[in-house]
């Protein structure tokens, strides 16, 4: 099994994936432009497991400089391994791969969600030497428009409106 860049060629493979990881609905032609708009981004990179021909796994990670301090750091945005060779080192390998990309862009550390219910990712990424920030932190979002605002909110230059 070797780890490589993906290519638009392994959309219909990288979208079952992402089935098996819970977000369905994805087409084909919508993962081949991500891959394509990925490829022309040096800040990131999409890899996937290559078993002669056949694709087993797939991480997407991107870098992005601290503002509070000196140096970057990355994301691991997606991983997903086929869920029939789970267990057998695929992930460890593409988690590799994200990693030694962030290095390579001046990262002095990778970072990682993981939803709640997914224990067994949880244990993988400590395996591996992430520290566990539940309790310690918490994430918030919030949906835009299209605009990049929300219900009567502008933003100009330089502040708020």
């Amino acid at each position: 099994m070797k780890t490589r860049p993906a290519h638009p060629a392994d959309a219909v493979a990288v979208t079952e994936l992402l089935d098996q990881l819970g977000y369905p609905g994805n087409s084909a032609a919508a993962t081949a432009a991500r891959i394509r708009a990925w490829a022309g981004d040096p800040a990131g990179a999409v890899y996937v497991a290559d078993a002669g021909g056949e694709v087993l796994g797939v991480v997407a990670v991107h870098t992005c400089p601290f503002f509070e301090r000196a140096g970057s750091w990355g994301r691991i945005v997606a991983l997903v391994v086929a869920e029939r060779v789970r267990g057998r080192g695929v992930g460890a390998q593409l988690v590799t791969a994200a990693e030694l990309f962030a290095a390579s862009r001046g990262c002095l550390r990778v970072e990682v969600t993981s939803a709640d219910r997914r224990e067994d990712a949880h244990e993988f990424y400590r395996r591996r030497g992430y520290l566990d920030q539940r309790g310690t932190s918490s994430r918030f979002l919030r949906e835009l428009t299209a605009t990049g605002s929300h219900a009567g909110e502008t933003v100009r230059r330089g502040g708020r409106a």
